[in-house]
């Protein structure tokens, strides 16, 4: 089972984000014609299956859109084909236009020559974790050959340039003023964003300005986007502009540069959203939901403003499971995947930056203004490469240098220290007043875990 307890575990081929691999190495096409062929035989048991979609700008997520329609197609399902779009607009589509399913071929904010296949349910939302177990017993030569669909019963391909222009049209409809007099710098990373942000800020009456928007599927991420936001830092002060909002690869998170060329992370997003919302009565429960990475200068400045706030474990995947079980409607991680659940199932980096901007104009103050309360603490994290992750958790003599840094830090800093999901490694943070404690506190731990031999050198 991949679940148990409330923990997520991964699985052969499906991770916390779909099925993520190199392109034709880790991840084939054959592979891909494979999931094509169960969500079209599973889906379509009592009814021909609608399958919805969506690419990323990578070279090889052409190969697998044709793969992954084979497969479908094969299996008797009709396959609409959004193109070049976002996820969060592939879960818009499924979940509006009851669709069986969406798919999204992305690696988010992976290098080009990696890929993903993530399925979105009927909800839009991740695919359940027991549906992805069956996929992954069908790739293995666990389940019988599927049927195939014959004569008219064979599925067809269908262009629905239409659902992206329906969900661009649904953004618009978001936006609370007109962004007239509004300079906006738009760093689109070479990737989804380029068929959608600027048609939306344009729309709106932005004066808008775009990097990155050239894709020739190699490009995508490539030293630009939220990952590499230092571009859009000069480029926003260069040319005077109020705001500036970098995407990644697939637009499902965002990050804003505010008019002196600061980077606001995904905790100031949450913080200047939250505030606002909270003092229009829209903040439900008074409550934010963060991840355990989320910083302390916000749990701060939250408790200044009267704001709860949930921790979950890292994954947006988490956070809305939260957010779903208590009511919540604001919550998000420090990366940029931000969730407005009154408007989405899902992070989405183009509504977090119209959001931002309602909150701007609403109030008639600059970004730097609506964070002026927020300090960030100095965070450190450090990767170490461990023979045995799990023996490395549970060491008793690494589980005592924690405590002690704990009692340390005190009130002014915490540490946090978990296992990778995916790799044999173990993430050392540290938050504290100043860069100089940071350091000398991971150090602790990671002399800890040598002593005891776990470190591979």
């Amino acid at each position: 089972m991949r679940r148990g307890n409330g923990v997520f575990d991964m699985g052969k081929y499906f991770g916390t984000d779909g099925f993520r691999g190199e392109a034709n190495v880790t991840l084939t096409a054959e592979q891909a014609y494979k999931v094509g062929r169960f969500l079209g035989w599973y889906y379509g048991k009592d009814h021909k299956a609608n399958v919805v979609i969506g690419k990323d700008t990578r070279r090889s997520s052409y190969m697998l859109e044709d793969a992954l329609s084979a497969g479908l197609t094969a299996s008797g399902a009709d396959v609409y084909l959004l193109h070049v779009t976002t996820t969060p607009s592939v879960s818009y589509v499924v979940r509006s236009e009851n669709f069986d399913c969406g798919i999204m071929i992305s690696a988010s904010h992976n290098p080009y020559y990696d890929n993903g296949i993530k399925v979105i349910n009927s909800n839009g939302y991740k695919l359940e974790a027991e549906v992805e177990d069956k996929i992954e017993a069908y790739l293995d030569g666990g389940i019988g050959e599927l049927p195939v669909a014959t004569r008219d019963k064979i599925g067809r391909t269908v262009d629905y340039s239409l659902g992206r222009h329906r969900y661009i049209g649904y953004l618009i409809s978001l936006a609370t003023r007109s962004f007239s007099n509004m300079k906006i710098g738009l760093d689109l990373a070479n990737g989804s964003a380029t068929t959608v942000a600027k048609g939306v800020f344009d729309t709106l009456g932005a004066k808008t300005f775009v990097i990155n928007s050239e894709p020739n599927g190699l490009n995508i991420n490539a030293e630009c986007g939220s990952t590499h936001i230092e571009r859009l830092q000069q480029f926003v002060v260069e040319n005077g502009l109020n705001a500036g909002f970098a995407y990644d690869g697939d637009a499902d998170r965002c990050l804003c540069v505010d008019e002196n060329g600061r980077v606001l992370s995904g905790d100031a997003i949450m913080y200047l959203c939250g505030c606002y919302m909270k003092e229009h009565g829209e903040l439900n429960n008074d409550t934010i939901v963060t991840t355990v990475m989320s910083n302390l200068g916000l749990y701060k400045a939250l408790d200044a403003k009267g704001i709860r706030y949930e921790k979950t474990a890292v994954g947006d995947k988490y956070v809305y499971e939260n957010m779903m079980n208590n009511g919540h409607c604001l919550g998000g991680e420090d990366s940029g995947h931000i969730i407005f659940s009154k408007h989405a199932v899902t992070g989405d980096g183009i509504l977090t930056s119209l959001k931002v901007m309602e909150v701007m104009l609403e109030k008639k103050m600059k970004l730097s203004e609506l964070v002026k309360d927020l300090s960030i603490y100095p965070q450190l994290l450090k990767n170490v490469r461990v023979t045995d992750k799990e023996k490395a958790m549970q060491e008793k003599s690494v589980l005592c240098e924690v405590e002690r840094v704990e009692k340390e830090l005190g009130s002014n800093g915490r540490i946090l220290v978990r296992g990778s999901g995916t790799e044999p490694v173990v993430r050392v943070m540290v938050e504290a007043a100043t860069n100089e404690i940071c350091i000398d506190k991971v150090e602790q731990i990671v002399k800890a875990l040598k002593e005891c031999g776990f470190v591979c050198e």
